[in-house]
């Protein structure tokens, strides 16, 4: 489960005014910007990494709706084939911890197209896998892929557009999540009933490949900075606003996942709908997701904090109600939507707060990030696992209510702390 993470963070689509302009801030040794920034935002460039984000979900989470023609091909148990997607979150934690150190001396943009171009590999070795080792090794590719690209991308944002703008640019990055996170399992279904399992990842490719062309003519150069901050990440948890901020996260999440995990059983056994509905409920959940970023990215140069502590609170409410009210169609329904509204709009906020608090080191913090978050569903997803098969489903969505609720607390010390210092 510990891949998860970024594909079920729906976001915006965004209207954005491609000519907007900004004032280069005067170059000095201290400043972590400097003269490679452009005179003017890199939408272009934005969009091309939105695309390249979308097809990383996409080819992340194809694996849900194929696990039993490609276990059955392979030759293996569709447990076993659940790994694929276990092993892409492995390589994406460890690729998360150590991207902006080893590739420090590097141009961004060479880094950013090599991932792309590691994505390509990833998908084409699966297509022609002929032995589940293959495969396996095709989808530690994609980890790396994931784990290095999200790292990086808070700030290679930084550097493309105005800071006022960091927040659209982010949710811009994130639209891609959104489209591929409601698409990609009926897709994927859809796809293999024509043309295979095979026919389907492969069918990535060639936007993969669009993606790096797009990123090859639009990224500007973004030669390494001169201070890319602290080599060891976790070297950033030594300052308390870091440090609350990613406790917080790590709750945010496993709460998160810790329910939303097991929608699928508590839909089918407690509100017994259909498939068919189902899987209506959870597209209006990705739906809703959109319209919620849409929303967050205006509200968070002024509320930053506020929106941080009210996202959990709201989704432990919800949790609660869920318990409530589960056996009625309608209000799940309405629920899940308000779940999909708010839960999947605390990405852009918590990157927007990543772009604010460490602005010299924004790729190593990206890196904490991104681990921090993996390693939250994975521990939310295991824990609410347990207590679902031992206790429970009420248990478990009480469970992920303590601890959004939690998230919000660490996110309002963190902003006492921000005042107080």
């Amino acid at each position: 489960m510990g891949a998860l993470y970024i594909a079920l963070m729906t976001q915006q689509a965004l209207t954005i005014d491609p000519d907007l302009v900004f004032e280069l801030m005067a170059e000095s040794a201290a400043s972590p910007r400097g003269k490679d920034v452009p005179l003017t935002a890199a939408w272009g460039a934005v969009f091309s990494m939105a695309l390249c984000v979308a097809v990383l979900i996409a080819s992340e989470f194809m694996p849900v709706s194929l696990l039993s023609p490609i276990a059955t091909d392979l030759g293996v148990t569709e447990g076993h084939m659940g790994q694929a997607i276990s092993i892409s979150g492995i390589f994406a934690v460890t690729t998360s911890l150590f991207v902006s150190s080893v590739t420090s001396r590097l141009d961004r943009r060479l880094v950013v197209t090599s991932l792309t171009l590691l994505l390509i590999l990833s998908g084409t070795i699966v297509t022609v896998a002929p032995n589940y080792v293959v495969l396996m090794v095709g989808r530690a590719l994609l980890g790396v892929a994931i784990g290095g690209f999200w790292s990086m991308s808070t700030a290679i944002v930084m550097r493309l557009v105005p800071e006022d703008a960091v927040p659209k640019g982010l949710a811009m990055l994130n639209a891609g999540n959104a489209i591929a996170a409601t698409i990609s399992a009926p897709l994927g279904s859809l796809l293999g009933s024509y043309i295979g399992w095979r026919g389907a990842f492969f069918a990535v490719v060639p936007l993969a490949l669009l993606a790096f062309v797009w990123q090859w003519i639009s990224l500007p150069s973004l030669p390494p900075r001169r201070k890319e901050g602290s080599p060891n990440v976790l070297r950033l948890l030594a300052r308390p606003q870091v440090a609350i901020g990613m406790a917080s996260v790590m709750l945010l999440f496993m709460g998160q996942f810790a329910l939303f995990t097991y929608l699928r059983p508590f839909l089918e056994t407690v509100t017994q709908v259909s498939i068919s509905t189902l899987s209506l409920l959870l597209l209006l959940m990705g739906l809703a997701g959109i319209v919620g970023t849409y929303c967050v990215s205006g509200l968070l140069q002024t509320r930053l904090f506020g929106i941080l502590g009210s996202i959990p609170l709201v989704m432990a409410a919800i949790a609660l109600l869920l318990i409530a009210f589960g056996t009625s169609s309608v209000v799940t329904a309405i629920l899940l939507i308000a779940w999909g509204l708010f839960g999947t709009a605390a990405p852009v906020g918590w990157g927007t707060w990543l772009s604010r608090t460490m602005p010299d080191d924004a790729e190593a913090g990206g890196g904490l990030q991104v681990a921090t978050i993996q390693l939250a569903i994975t521990m939310g997803a295991s824990l609410g696992g347990v207590l679902f098969d031992t206790t429970g489903w009420w248990i478990t969505f009480a469970f992920a209510a303590v601890l959004l609720t939690g998230s919000s607390v660490l996110a309002a010390v963190a902003w006492r702390y921000l005042r107080s210092n």
